[in-house]
């Protein structure tokens, strides 16, 4: 298939996103939630640069790219990782993955309404294969749904803001290198949540770097190869492929937190967790397009098989 390096670097990118959720639920543990996410954040920006630079692919936006770059920022950068860092001081892991978990519904509808791209029955089956898988995994926790919060409202935001962020990084792909917008979204989002974080935490920087050693190892890996990294290759994806298909693979993120959780915070994987796996593998197989590619490309060989028979 012509996107299967697409769909690898994908699937790798969901496994580096979902073990940043309990990372991320370790730092906001640590640090003031707004500070810690403003540094990060920036960190991320200036690594994709420094990579950018190595590759000699910088280079000064146009003003409508500016447009892009901005709004691209506030939703993708200071919306999604403001209400998150917000939602999970705030929230259980069980809701707020399922709630996460909506993102590609969410970006499938932004899509059709905002792009006018309606997906097949076969990727809309998808979502719904992915959707119940994220929520046979979530619902599996001992409180379920139990405990709705302000939290679960701010990570919904958090969602909805990503998703939205897609649309804008596919318009915007179409003139400018989507590494080159993630870098530049990075750092201006950066800024902007710094300056939040001194409205918000005025003494967030107090104490924060007698964190111990590993915390700081923790806050770079969750910079550099989730946010740095994830997102250049995400964002890459999101011009090859499309913001509703790439959006699928964000199903793959909820069983990898899972997984990191499991790692990181001790907790438990069950088989409802692995059935949950089934149904969400099964949903990106089929949301993503990869089916219908491999059924096309075989009934296009077919076709050529019997033209050449027909010749014989």
């Amino acid at each position: 298939m012509k996107n299967v390096r697409t769909y690898l670097l994908l699937t790798g990118v969901m496994v580096a996103w979902g073990i940043n959720v309990p990372i991320i639920k370790i730092l906001v543990g640590y640090f003031p939630p707004i500070t810690i996410t403003s540094l990060r954040i920036f960190t991320a920006g200036v690594t994709v640069f420094i990579i950018l630079g190595i590759m000699k692919k910088i280079r000064k936006p146009t003003m409508g790219e500016w447009k892009f770059i901005i709004l691209g920022s506030l939703f993708s950068v200071v919306g999604h990782h403001f209400f998150l860092s917000l939602g999970l001081t705030g929230t259980t892991a069980t809701n707020g993955a399922l709630i996460l978990g909506t993102g590609p519904l969410l970006t499938a509808i932004l899509s059709s309404v905002l792009l006018r791209n309606r997906p097949t029955w076969i990727q809309v089956l998808g979502f719904l294969f992915g959707s119940a898988g994220v929520s046979f995994i979530v619902l599996s926790g001992e409180k379920g749904l139990s405990g709705l919060s302000v939290g679960d409202l701010y990570v919904f935001f958090s969602i909805l803001s990503q998703a939205f962020s897609f649309i804008l990084i596919s318009k915007a792909a179409k003139t400018l290198d989507p590494r080159l917008l993630t870098g530049y979204m990075l750092v201006f989002g950066g800024i902007i949540l710094f300056f939040i974080s001194l409205w918000k935490e005025p003494n967030g920087f107090e104490g924060i770097f007698q964190a111990p050693f590993l915390i700081w190892v923790a806050f770079i890996s969750s910079a550099i190869l989730s946010t740095a990294l994830g997102h250049m290759f995400y964002n890459s994806a999101i011009k090859k492929i499309g913001p509703a298909e790439a959006s699928i693979f964000i199903n793959l993120s909820t069983f990898f937190s899972l997984v990191g959780s499991a790692i990181l915070l001790g907790e438990i994987i069950t088989s409802t967790h692995l059935l949950g796996l089934l149904f969400i593998v099964s949903g990106v197989i089929l949301g993503s397009g990869a089916l219908e590619e491999l059924l096309k490309r075989r009934k296009n060989r077919d076709i050529e098989q019997t033209q050449t028979k027909l010749k014989a």
